[in-house]
């Protein structure tokens, strides 16, 4: 590349001896933090303090004193576990005093182990789970490149162990597939992971030709910490068009201090000697470094055009839920601009693609990449917009680790979950979704909804706009009966109860495809004489307790029937609402607990027993009444 296409920094930056200091300064404060805790990662951070010292004093544009400013470059320590590298930036730049960087690890402290936005404003998101920062950087440079249009850069920091991470390889094709030339990637090559050697070592061609191939521009760095080599290949990926660039610094762990430097055995521990090693790297010192300031950018204004024109659907009808999904959702984007909406080459089936139709400049396809699908939902979050993410609600497994850590990171997003339960029929049970309900229930801070028709579904789509959090929808495949009427409202925390009569014997709860089957169940039995009510627990979690506790009260018996596995679901969200000490009613449950084959919907939900007829049976026993035909 001719060098002088290349970008350079302006004349007041410092200057290479000063950022050499300034990069000794991070590995002695990284000794001194791990050292006050009793534990850390120092080694993992001194590798890397060149790399970190190049790009905050010349080439990060960022004003500390407004993280909110639209026009900041953006940086994911994916590496969360050299966070002692992070803290002691953040004390150069100005953000943080040593005493505060001295309380690391402590209880109370915002300086956690890893890093997270809910201690630190200047950390866009929380990291440590490996192989998470270049997926989610990748989210918040499409926000970038195709949302905001600004030229704010996004530099991501990680280890070369976390790249045997195959979601790694997912945003790395993403990256390429989008040009996004405004995301760097900034390898720390150390050799060393936890237990010993990677499985590439120092041999940075085989991790460029990996990047290659995925179409990124790769600069290797065969001395990563020569400060001046560093800054000309910061240079170069800022210059690069059409490609994102990583930049592959070979590097030694422990790097400074000869007890430490490239040696195994020292992965998250404190240096044995520290007061040694802060002599042997020149003692303390306090430099602070004048970080460049974002540029001139544009203030994107959000409109919000008052209430979306929710699709209506007549009762007595039949539709989808994933139908009115689709519909609700390209309603709420036509009075939101903030909303937007990501789909893992489902949309079809999911119905996601009507948004993008009437939305097509909001509208990501993330293709069969369950991961960056949601790391790309948490980076658009990072950002301030309201992502709709779709897939099959069993494919959403394979991201389980991503939605976990965007809780950690406090990202608000809306998951949704198609084709959910034994009742997509003669698929089978690969793509059945029947744990999903659990696993979002155990996320720390989740929504879980599950409407059972159309109309519920679309107030639900537009009620979860409003939340915050992760939030997680679950539609159903097939028609089902339309049993509200347009515009009733279902608040989360909410239930409905759909038969109620003072001689109640049985409360069946249901939720989504089962309601219908326990209405039909009821209106047999109320034949016979058994009345029984039905309520519909369309809010998973949190979960309606007080309408629970009274049909509890009144009938004393409840049974639960759901379209999902015995353990974590419905059941055992009604189960923890008596878990008080309280004297529980008599409660049971109705769930799959067999492994499905193929068959038609009718024939998977009766052979899971959770049809109208196995209700029937299972209430006729309960109530303890032969009816005699």
């Amino acid at each position: 590349m001719d060098s002088a296409t290349e970008p350079r920094p302006p004349a007041d930056t410092p200057a290479p001896a000063q950022l050499a200091e300034l990069a000794q300064q991070f590995r002695v404060d990284s000794v001194r933090m791990a050292a006050a805790a009793g534990s850390g990662h120092p080694t993992s951070s001194m590798s890397a303090a060149e790399l970190m010292a190049v790009l905050l004093g010349r080439h990060f544009h960022y004003d500390f004193e407004r993280p909110e400013h639209p026009g900041n470059d953006r940086f994911v320590l994916s590496k969360g576990h050299a966070s002692p590298l992070l803290y002691a930036a953040f004390k150069a730049a100005g953000a943080l005093t040593d005493d505060e960087m001295m309380t690391f690890r402590k209880h109370g402290s915002r300086l956690e182990g890893h890093p997270t936005p809910q201690r630190l404003p200047w950390v866009e998101v929380a990291t440590g789970s490996l192989g998470q920062g270049l997926p989610v950087g990748v989210g918040i440079a499409l926000a970038a490149a195709r949302l905001e249009r600004d030229d704010h850069r996004v530099w991501v920091l990680c280890g070369d162990s976390e790249l045997a991470e195959g979601s790694v390889w997912e945003a790395a094709e993403h990256a390429a597939y989008e040009h996004l030339d405004r995301l760097t990637l900034l390898v720390d090559v150390n050799r060393l992971g936890q237990r010993g050697p990677t499985r590439h070592g120092h041999h940075l061609s085989a991790y460029a030709r990996r990047f290659a191939a995925f179409g990124w521009h790769t600069v290797a760095v065969e001395d990563g910490h020569d400060i001046d080599t560093l800054d000309r290949a910061f240079s170069e990926a800022r210059s690069t068009a059409g490609q994102p660039t990583v930049i592959l610094a070979r590097t030694l762990k422990g790097k400074g201090v000869a007890a430490a430097e490239d040696r195994e055995g020292l992965h998250g521990k404190p240096l044995p000697d520290p007061e040694a090693a802060i002599a042997e790297l020149g003692g303390v010192r306090d430099l602070h470094v004048q970080v460049q300031p974002p540029g001139p950018t544009r203030v994107l204004t959000v409109a919000h055009r008052g209430a979306p024109d929710l699709p209506h659907y007549a009762p007595g009808t039949h539709k989808a839920t994933r139908d009115a999904y689709g519909a609700a959702l390209t309603a709420l984007g036509t009075v939101r601009d903030d909303v937007v909406a990501l789909d893992g080459e489902v949309g079809d089936s999911t119905r996601t693609q009507l948004f993008g139709e009437e939305h097509p400049e909001r509208y990501f396809e993330c293709y069969i990449a369950e991961q960056q699908l949601v790391a790309t939902a948490t980076g658009m979050a990072v950002r301030g917009y309201v992502p709709y993410a779709g897939t099959f609600a069993a494919f959403l497994t394979r991201a389980y680790d991503f939605v976990r850590m965007a809780a950690v990171s406090g990202a608000s997003m809306v998951l949704v979950g198609s084709h959910a339960g034994v009742g997509i029929g003669e698929d089978g049970p690969s793509q059945m979704g029947l744990e999903d309900l659990a696993m979002f229930r155990a996320v720390h801070g989740t929504t879980v909804v599950y409407p059972c028709d159309a109309n519920q579904t679309a107030q639900l789509v537009a009620e979860l706009a409003q939340q915050t959090g992760i939030r997680y929808l679950r539609t159903t495949r097939g028609d089902t009966p339309v049993i509200y009427t347009p515009g009733e409202r279902f608040p989360v925390g909410g239930s409905k109860v759909l038969r109620m009569h003072d001689e109640d014997r049985l409360t069946v709860v249901a939720a989504g495809a089962t309601v219908h089957e326990a209405l039909t169940a009821a209106d047999v039995l109320a034949a016979y004489g058994i009345r029984v009510r039905v309520i519909d627990l369309y809010s998973v979690k949190p979960v309606d307790r007080a309408t629970l506790r009274e049909a509890a009260a009144d009938t004393g018996c409840l049974l639960t029937v759901e379209d999902h596995r015995e353990e974590g679901g419905i059941g055992d969200a009604v189960a923890e609402v008596f878990a008080d000490g309280s004297p529980p009613p008599r409660f049971v449950r109705l769930a799959v607990r067999t492994m499905p084959g193929s068959a038609t919907p009718a024939e998977q939900l009766h052979a899971a027993g959770i049809d109208a007829e196995s209700i029937e049976a299972a209430a006729r026993l309960l109530v303890e009444q032969a009816v005699v035909v």
